[in-house]
């Protein structure tokens, strides 16, 4: 299976809102093997296909450990979430390096297709539900550094350019 490519913030393809997948075919289930040999390699809880800039409804996760319980949600939909929030710190694949706290609820409930066309029904709470509600995110074309102030975004901003730059620059050298 073929790694990806991350997409990195500030990129403007991160801001396209993703549409519906419509083919449950061997293409999708070969995107998700791809996203999730990516998202492991990257040592990545999640990854949306707006991250790997393809401008579908797929994401994949895995919050174990042992890398043995992998999640695929197409087309997600978050029907309750629940009222009760928290403030935890949030990376991103797109945003390396990065962690800040984001408001999440604690507990959602989604539903979802998998690989095969099946719907199905998840609630999750904790860490799944935070990791869901991220990458959920990224369908929508929104990266978690949008919840953030202004001026903390435009340091980030700032400082990954910089270091989109030294990396050129040394991959020249």
């Amino acid at each position: 299976m073929t790694q990806l490519t991350i997409l990195r913030y500030p990129d403007p393809r991160l801001h396209t809102v993703a549409r519906p997948v419509v083919q449950f075919n061997a293409p999708l289930r070969e995107l998700a093997g791809a996203m999730f040999q990516t998202m492991y390699e990257a040592e990545g809880i999640g990854l949306a296909a707006t991250q790997v800039d393809v401008h579908e409804q797929l994401l994949v996760i895995d919050v174990s450990e042992a890398h043995d319980q992998p999640m695929v949600l197409i087309n997600p939909e978050i029907v309750w979430s629940s009222p009760e929030t928290r403030t935890g710190d949030e990376g991103c694949l797109s945003v390396p390096g990065i962690y800040d706290g984001v408001e999440r609820s604690l507990a959602v409930k989604v539903e979802a297709f998998d690989l095969d066309g099946k719907r199905r029904v998840i609630e999750a709470e904790g860490m799944l539900a935070v990791c869901i509600q991220h990458e959920m995110d990224h369908l929508k074309g929104k990266v978690f550094v949008e919840y953030l102030s202004p001026l903390k975004r435009n340091r980030i901003k700032t400082k990954l350019i910089k270091q989109l730059k030294e990396e050129a620059r040394d991959a020249v050298a």
